[in-house]
């Protein structure tokens, strides 16, 4: 199964149902972690892989709700864009076809944490 060029290898045997990220949309959310790890923000993450989205949530803490969500649904490439950033209320902060403009408002939080 190929996807935007990208290639889904299913376990032996079986078929790939499944959503994921590609190594460089996977780089960049978790470079994104990394940084925010180290900027005290961010303790804990979790990835979901559905057949029809893929999510990356970010948590404070782990008993906590996601601080952050990413998700990438490729039935909506074609409309509002594939990528979603969710808030830790669950409201959509920005929507977009492009991940790293997605990500930007968090990567503006960054900056702010650092500078204080």
């Amino acid at each position: 199964m190929s996807f935007l060029g990208e290639t889904v290898v299913a376990f032996p045997g079986r078929k790939p149902q499944q959503i994921g990220f590609g190594r460089d949309e996977l780089t960049r959310i978790l470079d994104l972690y990394g940084r925010m790890v180290a900027a005290g923000q961010w303790r804990d993450y979790a990835m979901d892989f559905t057949r029809d989205f893929a999510v990356f949530a970010a948590f404070r803490r782990a008993a906590e709700r996601p601080q952050a969500r990413i998700e990438k649904r490729p039935a909506l490439r074609n409309k509002q864009g594939m990528w979603t950033l969710f808030g830790e209320h669950g409201q959509v902060l920005k929507r977009g076809h492009e991940l790293p403009g997605v990500i930007a408002p968090v990567e503006r939080s960054l900056l702010k944490a650092i500078d204080q």
